[in-house]
This record gives C-alpha cells, sequence and structure tokens, in this order.
C-alpha cells in the first residue's frame, strides 16, 4: 500500500523505523521542517505532546500515523486518513531495526481502510499487529508500563536487597529469564502459603532496606491475590 514514507522524528523509534523501512519503501527522515512532500505515508515518531501541533502543521492528504501507545488518534485531526500503530517493545539509542523482531503492534484506526494501512505498516515493520480500540488505548499503554518500567524497578530493588546480602545482583538474571520463559508461571512461598517465610523477607528487609518495604507488601498483596484466584 504505501511506496514512499516520511518519518517524522529521529529518536529512538523514528530512527529504528527509518532503518526498517529503508530498502522495503522509499524513505526519508525529518524533524522541525516537515519536509514531507510526495510522501503516502508521514509517521510521527514525536513525544506524545508534540503530535497534536506536528500533525496540524502537515498538509492533509497522505496518510498520517502516529507511534504511541497512549494518545488517542483524534490528535491527528484534522487528517481523516489516519490510524495509530504503536510498536510493543522498548527501544534503546544505538541499537537498530532488530528492535522490532518479534514484537507486537496495536493498531488503531478510524474504519477498516485505516486499520488496514494499520497492519501494511506493522508488515513493513516486522510487527505483528493485533486492532486495539481508541478508548482503550489508555488502559492498554498502562498494562505495556507496568510490564516495562516496572520490571526495571524491581530487578534494582531486588538487585539492591541481593547486594544487601553480599551476594551478586546478576545472579538474579537467569531466575528472571527462566520466569519469563516458563510463561510466568507462578512459585515461591506465595503458591505454597508458606507464611513464616514471608514474615521472614519482611523483618530482613525492614532490617536491611527499610525502604524496599511498602514495594514488597504491596507486591506481596497483589502476588497473594493472584495466587489465589
Amino acid at each position: 500500500m504505501f511506496r514512499s514514507v516520511c518519518v517524522v522524528g529521529a529518536g529512538r523509534v523514528g530512527q529504528a523505523a527509518a532503518a526498517r523501512l529503508r530498502g522495503r519503501v522509499d524513505v526519508w527522515t525529518t524533524s522541525r521542517e516537515l519536509e514531507c512532500a510526495g510522501a503516502e505515508l508521514v509517521l510521527l515518531c514525536v513525544p506524545d505532546r508534540a503530535i497534536a501541533g506536528v500533525a496540524a502543521d502537515i498538509p492533509t492528504g497522505p496518510w498520517i500515523a502516529h507511534t504511541s501507545g497512549a494518545v488517542s488518534i483524534a490528535e491527528l485531526g484534522p487528517h481523516t486518513r489516519r490510524f495509530g500503530l504503536h510498536p510493543l517493545q522498548t527501544f534503546q539509542p544505538g541499537l537498530g531495526p532488530e528492535q522490532f523482531d518479534g514484537a507486537y503492534g496495536a493498531v488503531t484506526g478510524d474504519d477498516d481502510g485505516a486499520v488496514a494501512a494499520g497492519w501494511t505498516l506493522a508488515g513493513l515493520l516486522g510487527l505483528t499487529p493485533f486492532e486495539l480500540a481508541d478508548e482503550n488505548r489508555p488502559a492498554y499503554h498502562a498494562a505495556a508500563t507496568m510490564a516495562a518500567s516496572f520490571l526495571v524497578t524491581l530487578q534494582r530493588a531486588a538487585a539492591d536487597l541481593m547486594e544487601s546480602a553480599e551476594a551478586p545482583a546478576q545472579a538474579l538474571e537467569p531466575l528472571m529469564l527462566r520466569t519469563i520463559h516458563n510463561g510466568f508461571q507462578p512459585t515461591g512461598p506465595f503458591v505454597r502459603g508458606d507464611d513464616a517465610t514471608i514474615e521472614l523477607h519482611r523483618r530482613e528487609i525492614h532490617r536491611r532496606r527499610p525502604q524496599l518495604d511498602r514495594l514488597y507488601d504491596a507486591l506481596a498483596d497483589a502476588t497473594e491475590s493472584l495466587a489465589t484466584r
């Protein structure tokens, strides 16, 4: 469907997207100058707060899309040929288009044609697409944030506690990876109903890293609730 794509923004997602599209379509990048004339698709890889303003500055006609996970596609007004495609992945500087490999992409469109356009772009980027209603985008993005950002917080908190025990923090990584590869099957004292061990944890955490008390309690309560479902 798309033979030419103008990528607006040269951040982490914009660079990776342009690199993946290169050789598959005619692609170029632009920033504040918004030199997108002749593009069949204008892909906005800009901060959420900038989407509405940038979209308003682009002449109507070509397809336009954004890569935000939380922002409504209404922010792409006054364009009518519009959709959202959020790559459900975390991107890092210095890495390339391989960051799209194996990831999913959330597609939001006003009609079947817009959804089809989103699926086409997902295919070009190497994403596995699924359709997401516009009103569900905030909850979807909250879930994605929990899975990615909170995982980092959890790892750093566990590493801090591990170091307090004079044990190597890097030893936690194979454990975390195996938990993922095992399909997130729950194990440990919460599954066994081992209240004595859980209370032992609480005492030791309070003694060594009291700043982690609330985090452990919140996660313990949530884990117990999920384990009894």
